[in-house]
This record gives C-alpha cells, structure tokens and sequence, in this order.
C-alpha cells in the first residue's frame, strides 16, 4: 500500500455544483468557474479537496466511459457541459487548481446517489438501458429507505461498471486520490432496503470490488511514480458498516484503504471510536461535519459558525488526523480559516450541544438500516430526540467539550416544555450541583464555574420535581478578550 504524509488540517467535499443556477450575464470561463467555490481557499486552512462531480455515471468531466452531465437538468441550469465544449471539464480544471497551489485533490464518487430516482435529467442512459441492474424501478417504496434507482452491488455488472469508472478517472487525471463515498447514499445491497440481512458473501463481493480497484491504483501509481490514495466514507460504526455490506476492518487490516472519513447523516459514536480503529492499523481518521437538519431554530443554532466550530474542536480533541467538511460550499465562510487550528480555534466563542444531528428521516440510523439504532452509543437530546420527564424521573446525559474554558464566561441552557418555574428542576454538572437557574422564555439558564468543565466528557444529570420535556441542552463559550 502507498501512502502519503500529507497534512490534512481541513478537507473541502465540493459536490460538483460550482455552476448551478447562473445569472443572465455570467460569464462561462474556467476562471469564473474556479472563483465559484474554490479560488477563495487560497490561503486557508484547506489542504484537500474531495471533487464530486455528479452522480452515478453522469459527470461534468469528459469520459468514453461516463456520460456528460448535460442541458436541461429540471433541477437547475447547470453550465459545466460548456466548458468541455471548450475542451475543458471541471475535474481536470480542479486537478490543475491543486497542483499550482498545493491543495490535494481527490475525485470523489458517489457510491449510491440517489437524486437521480427525483430529477430525471441526471437519471444516466446507463440506468435506463439497464433497469435490471436497480434496485426496482420508478414508483417503488421499500420497508427501509433507499429508492428505486439505486444500482445493486449484488449484481457482478454493477460492480465491474464501477471499476472502469474508476479506472478511467485514475488513468487519465492527474488526480492524488479517489474516495469511495459510501454514506451518499448508504445503501449498496437488495437485502437492507427490504429490512433483511445482509450476508457475509455480500461483504465479499464489496471487498472484492475494493481489491480490484487497489490494485489498480497502485498499479497507476508505480507508473507515475508517485501515489493514488483510496478513501473511503462510511458510517462510524464498524457492526453497522458490516450490517450494509461494508467489511471495513478487513479493508484496513488488508490495506485497502489509506484514508477514512466517517459520519455524514448521523453520527452513532463518539468520535475517539472511530480514531482509535483507523489508527490501529495506521490510517488516518477523518470525521465528518455536515449540516444539521434539525429543523427550526434549534436546527440554525448547529449550523451557525459557533456550533461548527465546537464540532471541529471536538474532533481535534478525539485525536483525529484532520476536520472534513461536508454541503458546506461557501469559501468564504471563516470556517475554512478557523477550524483547522485547534490551538487559535479553543480562543473563539462556541456552542456546544448534546446531539448536534437530529434522528428523523436520513438522520436516523434505522431509516436506512433494520436495527441500525443498536449500533449507536451517544446520549440524544435535541427537539427531535426530547427527554420526558415524570416527577420524581432522573435521566443523565453526556456533553462533550473539547476544550479547557478556563478563561470563559459560560451559560448553560436547558430548553423546558411545561414548566412553569426553574426550582421545579435539579441539575448537577460532574456531580455538583448547579443551584437554582433563570427561566426565561421556556429557557433555564446556568452559569456554572469554568473549573465545573471537563475537557471531554462532562456527566450532566436532571431530576424533575413535575412531569415536564426537556427538549435541549446547549452549552454556550464565550472567551474573554484581551
């Protein structure tokens, strides 16, 4: 296996969508096309840039083997057809970009998307010539999630039109890596969508298909002489990655991967889980941060610029290898200037929460998994996931902080429903108590001691005197300034 000692501080997925929804007058030039989502990370803290260009087999760059991303998608104009008129495409112009400004580029592939079952015109030629290669065809509902236009990695055909997309990207780009995006969506196997086991021989065939394009890329990287990394993007939980058909601790222990990013809907475990398998056998660990889809204001509190923040200091804390940022595709956001720097990052103001995703539809293991909620290990409090309250009734759960706050002005925040005063709550934090707090607006507050705060793990436990919800927990930092 070839490696490579590249510092990842912070990797960029860009989905490919640098050219949707133009204005009447915009100009159709690489330039242009590169100041969209990529340009502005010059001089950041961006060293990788994960390039996914489209969906299965259809693409905005040039390929016998996949088909163009066209004209007409009903879901936004989309322009990057005109630069391969031009005789460009977009992943060559990225591969180039990297290159003259020492940014690591890998292509990245969808492994199973599915918005081609809802917009028609990313539906590829390829699937509609062979419907027998679905999973079912339009108009299908399965027992789990999943939709009708997935592709079935049961199928020998599918998993050899997958190699030669591989093939073909790792043969004519000049790109450093490829990533294997499991979690886009995380269905591979007939069996899961119907809620029935997926099968050690399922496995096999899956890891089959990650030899082959080892193999392969290692071959291209003897030839250029210098590597082509494999990541790959899966759930962090080795039991619920087998349950799909994903064998990745045999993948590591093989060496068929050399890095792994983790997480995307939901997250199941705390992140040290994940760094300490990937480590155990030398590979670098990578989670990720995506949009939370709580819905509502407690849904705009975890995707402000404080909440991110938190979520990359508790992924520096893990020991994990680097931040990877996923439907984040603004360059201009000081996340790409803040998160990679845990030691200027623990300066800044953040919020913490206790479950930053959510667990209704894709967020929810066992939408995609029969069983999958048995794979998780985190507490969950948030609006969507509340803790009920009978008198008398004691819960506890557990607030990672990533960061000594010595030097910080706190304010905890417990979101009440049916309380109608603070004292009707008990709340010790690391086993001492809190006193009484201020409600205001269904919000009790706390301003506990900074020496009260764990680095990690903090235990927070809530007795209630009356029947009341909790519906969330946030722990706001505000770092004095100087």
């Amino acid at each position: 296996m070839k490696t490579s000692n590249t510092i990842r501080r912070i990797s960029m997925n860009n989905d490919g969508n640098d050219c949707r929804n133009p204005k009447p007058d915009e100009p159709k030039t690489v330039e242009h096309f590169l100041s969209k989502r990529t340009e502005p990370l010059v001089g950041s803290q961006v060293d990788s840039i994960f390039y996914c260009d489209g969906v299965f087999n259809s693409y905005t760059h040039t390929s016998d083997e996949t088909e163009l991303r066209g004209r007409g998608d009903v879901r936004g104009v989309d322009w990057a057809w005109e630069l391969a008129e031009q005789g460009h495409d977009a992943l060559a112009i990225m591969a180039d970009f990297g290159r003259r400004h020492g940014i690591e580029v890998f292509w990245s592939m969808r492994m199973n998307d599915t918005h081609d079952s809802q917009a028609k015109a990313l539906l590829c030629k390829w699937k509609q010539e062979h419907p027998d290669y679905l999973m079912g065809k339009k108009g299908d509902s399965f027992p789990k999630a999943g939709r009708w236009s997935a592709v079935n990695y049961g199928l020998p055909e599918v998993r050899e039109k997958v190699f030669r997309i591989f093939r073909d990207v790792c043969t004519r780009f000049d790109v450093d890596g490829i990533e294997l995006d499991f979690f886009r969506h995380p269905v591979c196997f007939k069996p899961q969508l119907i809620g029935e086991p997926v099968t050690q021989a399922h496995c096999d065939m899956m890891t089959g298909l990650l030899q082959r394009v080892r193999r392969m890329a290692d071959a291209v990287a003897a030839k250029r002489g210098r590597p082509l990394l494999i990541a790959v993007r899966v759930p962090d939980s080795a039991g619920y990655c087998k349950a799909m058909g994903l064998d990745i601790e045999r993948w590591l222990a093989d060496g068929l991967i050399d890095l792994m990013v983790v997480t995307c809907y939901f997250q199941l475990n705390a992140w040290e889980e994940s760094v300490q398998l990937g480590h155990n056998y030398g590979v670098p660990v990578y989670p990720a941060l995506s949009e939370s889809r709580i819905a509502g204001e407690a849904g705009k509190v975890r995707n402000s610029l404080e909440a991110y923040r938190a979520r990359a200091m508790n992924v520096w804390h893990s020991g994990a290898d680097g931040v990877y940022l996923f439907n984040c595709d603004n360059p201009r956001t000081p996340l790409w200037r803040e998160l990679g720097d845990p030691a200027a990052l623990e300066k800044l103001d953040k919020v913490y929460a206790v479950s930053f995703q959510g667990v209704n539809g894709y967020s929810d293991p066992e939408w995609w998994l029969a069983g999958g909620g048995k794979f998780a290990g985190l507490p969950r409090l948030s609006p969507d996931s509340p803790l009920a309250f009978t008198p008398g009734g004691k819960k506890t759960v557990t607030l990672t902080v990533g960061e000594h706050v010595r030097q910080a002005e706190l304010k905890l925040r417990l979101h009440l429903v049916k309380a109608t005063h603070g004292a009707a709550l008990t709340v010790t934090l690391n086993d001492r108590a809190l006193g009484n707090g201020t409600l205001a607006d269904d919000w009790l507050e706390f301003r506990p001691d900074p020496d009260m705060i764990n680095k990690g793990a903090n235990r927070i436990e809530i007795e209630s005197r009356v029947e009341l919800v909790v519906q969330d927990l946030l722990l706001w930092v505000s770092h004095k300034r100087q």
